[in-house]
C-alpha cells in the first residue's frame, strides 16, 4: 500500500509538457514539505523544463531529482512508481498513453491522479482496475482538473449548502477577460486538449458497451426529469450571456459521482445538465460551426488527420502546438454557475428510491470561479487532488478504487483548500 516508506512523496510524470511544467510551477508552493521529483523519458527537456520554471518561479530547483520514465516502458513506470506514494500523471492524451501508469502505479501501491477530460478512458479505468485498486488500497482519481473539479465539487458543494433534497443541478461555464484590453487573442488552447477531443469524438459509441459493463443496471427513472434547455439560450442569473449545450466530460464526471452515491450512500442521485455561456451571439454562431464541422470530421479518419494536422486552421485560431501565451491565461478568469433544484428538508423521504409527490420547488444558486482555468487552476486541482489524498485518505472512500473527484473528496476539506489557493465555491441566491 501506497502509505509504506518511499523515498518520494510525489513524482510529477509528464513533466516537460505543458501541462507538466504548469505543475511543477505551482508544486513548488503546494508541494512544500514533501519530496517530490519530476518524470518523464528525456532528460535535456527534464532539465530544459526546470530551467524554465526556475525562470519564471525564480526558485533554485537544481536539487529536483530527475526520473526516467517511458510509457512505451513498462518496467520504466514500475520502477518510478515504486519509489513515491503517488504518481501526478500529466502525459496525455491518456487514451493512448493513460493505462501503462494506471497499471504501473496499482502493480506498486501507487496512488495516481491526472486530469483526463475523456470519458472512455476514465470509465473505462474503473472498469477494468476499480477492484485491483482497492485490494492494493490504492486511490486511482481522474478528471483532477478545470473544469470538472468545479462541476464535480461545484455539485458536492450545492448540495451540502442546500438543506434538502437537491433533484437537479445545471452548471453553466464562462471564461472571460479581466478586461477588455486583457483579450489579447491568439491561442487558448494547448494541441494536447485538442488532440483528446478528435479521438474522444471519434469514439463516443463506445461508451454505451461501457457502462452497460460498468454499471450493470441504469438508475430509476426519477421524476421529475431535468430537460434539455434550448440549443441556443440567454441564462439571466449568469450575466445573461448566451448559452449552448457543454460538449466536454463534466456530465459524465458528475453522473459517475452521483452512481457511487446512490450504489454506496443510499442518497438520490442528482440530476446533472452542463452548458457554456457566451458574450457575444456572433461568437456563439462561430463556436456551433466550428463545432459541427469539428464533429463531422472526426468520424472521418481523413478528417482526424486533416484536424490534427492543421489544428489552428480548424478552430479558428483557438489551438496551437504552443498553447496560450502567460499573458493570456493569467488575464483570464473563470466561473461557473450551478443551479440547484429540489425540495425542502420538511419534504425528505425515506428511501432514496422513493419519488416526491410535490414538484421541487427550493432552489439554489452557487458560483465556483478563479484565474487561468485551463492551465493555472487545472495545475493547482491536481496538486490539491495528490495532497488530499495523501493527508485525508481516511476521509476517502473504501482502501482504494478509481473514483470520480466528487466521489473521491466528498468528505474530505479539499474545497477548503481550493478556497485556499485561487478558487471561490459562494452561494449566491436562494
Amino acid at each position: 500500500m501506497a502509505t509504506e516508506q518511499r523515498d518520494l512523496d510525489v513524482i510529477i510524470f509528464g513533466a516537460s509538457g505543458f501541462t507538466g511544467k504548469y505543475t511543477i510551477y505551482e508544486g513548488i508552493k503546494l508541494l512544500d514539505g514533501l519530496k517530490w521529483a519530476i518524470a518523464g523519458r528525456s532528460r535535456d527537456k527534464l532539465n530544459k523544463i526546470l530551467k524554465e520554471v526556475e525562470a519564471k518561479s525564480g526558485k533554485d530547483l537544481s536539487d529536483t531529482e530527475l526520473v526516467i520514465a517511458d510509457v512505451k516502458d513498462a518496467d520504466s513506470l514500475r520502477k518510478m512508481a515504486a519509489r513515491c506514494r503517488i504518481v501526478i500523471n500529466c502525459c496525455g492524451p491518456y487514451r493512448f498513453y493513460g493505462e501503462p501508469v494506471v497499471k504501473a502505479c496499482i502493480e506498486a501501491g501507487t496512488h495516481h491522479v491526472d486530469v483526463s477530460g475523456e470519458p472512455q478512458y476514465m470509465e473505462r479505468m474503473q472498469l477494468e482496475y476499480h477492484e485491483q485498486a482497492k485490494e492494493k488500497g490504492v486511490y486511482v482519481v481522474s478528471a483532477c482538473g478545470f473544469d470538472s473539479i468545479p462541476a464535480d465539487l461545484g455539485t458536492v458543494f450545492l448540495e451540502q449548502q442546500f438543506d434538502g433534497t437537491v433533484n437537479s443541478v445545471e452548471t453553466f461555464l464562462e471564461a472571460t477577460p479581466k478586461s477588455p484590453d486583457a483579450a489579447t487573442g491568439g491561442a487558448v488552447i494547448h494541441y494536447g486538449t485538442w488532440e483528446s477531443a478528435i479521438y474522444g469524438l471519434a469514439h463516443a459509441n463506445e461508451l454505451r458497451g461501457l457502462r452497460s459493463k460498468l454499471f450493470g443496471s441504469r438508475l430509476p427513472n426519477f421524476q421529475p426529469r431535468l430537460k434539455d434547455r434550448p440549443l441556443l439560450h440567454r441564462t439571466k442569473f449568469a450575466d445573461n450571456r448566451w448559452s449552448l449545450p457543454f460538449p466536454g466530460s463534466d456530465r459524465s464526471v458528475v453522473m459517475r459521482s452521483q452512481r457511487y452515491f446512490y450504489d454506496n450512500e443510499k442518497k438520490r442521485p442528482i440530476q446533472m445538465k452542463a452548458y457554456v455561456t457566451f458574450g457575444s451571439l456572433i461568437h456563439v454562431i462561430g463556436v456551433i460551426i466550428i463545432s459541427a464541422i469539428f464533429a463531422l470530421m472526426t468520424r472521418y479518419k481523413i478528417g482526424r488527420q486533416l484536424l490534427l494536422k492543421y489544428p489552428g486552421f480548424f478552430s479558428a485560431g483557438f489551438v496551437s502546438h504552443e498553447g496560450p501565451t502567460e499573458a493570456s491565461m493569467e488575464n483570464t478568469d473563470f466561473a461557473m454557475y450551478l443551479k440547484g433544484v429540489g425540495w425542502t428538508r420538511d419534504e425528505e423521504l425515506l428511501e432514496a428510491s422513493d419519488q416526491f409527490k410535490a414538484p421541487p420547488k427550493k432552489k439554489l444558486l452557487v458560483k465556483v470561479s478563479g484565474t487561468n482555468p485551463g492551465y493555472g487552476a487545472t495545475c493547482v486541482a491536481l496538486l490539491l487532488s495528490a495532497t488530499t489524498i495523501l493527508r485525508q485518505a481516511d476521509k476517502m472512500p473504501a482502501t482504494g478504487g478509481v473514483y470520480p473527484p466528487g466521489a473521491a473528496y466528498a468528505k474530505t476539506n479539499m474545497v477548503e483548500e481550493l478556497c485556499k489557493n485561487g478558487f471561490k465555491f459562494e452561494v449566491l441566491k436562494e
